[in-house]
């Protein structure tokens, strides 16, 4: 990984509660023009504790990045991970070449203000995902149960089938019981609950590097979000695919493609 390569380096950093190799479909159609790293499980480092705004999550990507590499790397980050990729090449815009992120919006404005108001009065408990993590079933006899009870939602089911195995595979570890997630409730409920609410500070002093955006059309977050202050930031570099929020799982190929393309556009040297 330390090794100068021919091809350009991507770091993919995924989204809250899926670890990377749950991404796998998405990734290999990037591997023929890019070398693809990842960070496996983001939260579940000691040393690097869930807290409010993320900064010892942004200081573990940093610290990722300063470790593995002899190049600046292309941060390729989905919802979390794509937002710990913006605050970090900001703050180290030396390890980083260019940003692509996959329906990760900038939360800024009124909306900054009530988050920030909610997570005071402790309101995001009842108004955030965090609802429903915090009591989120993740014990199964074995995977082939977990499968079938991920394949009944209405979210998973739209996955094609080989996506929903390799998260099986890459989100479940063994338990007394039988299996359990990899990624565990607790920290999932923590991250949503220290959403940063200081993400307006991208548009005042921005990234040093080209910076994109992937969204799917249908995308509830982004609507709850709303697109003023991504656009703001993005500018031409804003493009959305069919799909919801969970597009690199949904259509792996169309946001592949729709990545590589938006990187061409960055015309790095």
């Amino acid at each position: 990984m330390s090794e100068l390569t021919v091809k350009p380096i991507i770091h993919f950093v995924h989204g809250n509660s899926f670890p990377s190799g749950t991404y796998r479909a998405f990734l290999d159609h990037l591997r023929t023009d890019f070398e693809v790293f990842t960070t496996d499980m983001v939260g579940h480092n000691p040393a690097y504790p869930v807290t409010d705004g993320w900064r010892h999550l942004v200081q573990e990507l940093i610290d990722t990045l300063q470790g593995g590499y002899q190049q600046p790397v292309i941060l390729v980050g989905h919802s979390l991970g794509g937002i710990l990729s913006l605050m970090a090449a900001r703050a180290r815009p030396d390890l980083v070449r260019a940003v692509v992120v996959l329906d990760s919006p900038v939360v800024a404005g009124w909306r900054a203000f009530l988050l920030r108001t909610f997570k005071f009065f402790g309101w995001d408990r009842k108004f955030s995902p965090a609802r429903f993590s915090a009591k989120r079933r993740h014990i199964w006899k074995d995977e082939e149960e977990a499968y079938q009870h991920f394949a009944a939602k209405e979210m998973f089911a739209i996955w094609p089938p080989e996506v929903l195995r390799d998260y099986m595979k890459a989100g479940l570890k063994p338990h007394p019981e039988g299996v359990t997630l990899r990624f565990t409730r607790e920290v999932e409920t923590a991250i949503y609950r220290s959403l940063p609410h200081g993400l307006g500070r991208l548009n005042v002093r921005r990234p040093a590097m080209p910076v994109g955006f992937v969204g799917g059309t249908e995308s509830i977050e982004c609507r709850q979000a709303g697109d003023k202050a991504t656009r703001k930031l993005m500018g031409d570099n804003y493009v959305l695919i069919p799909g919801g929020h969970l597009i690199p799982m949904e259509t792996p190929v169309a946001s592949a493609i729709a990545v590589r393309e938006m990187i061409a556009r960055f015309r790095l040297s």
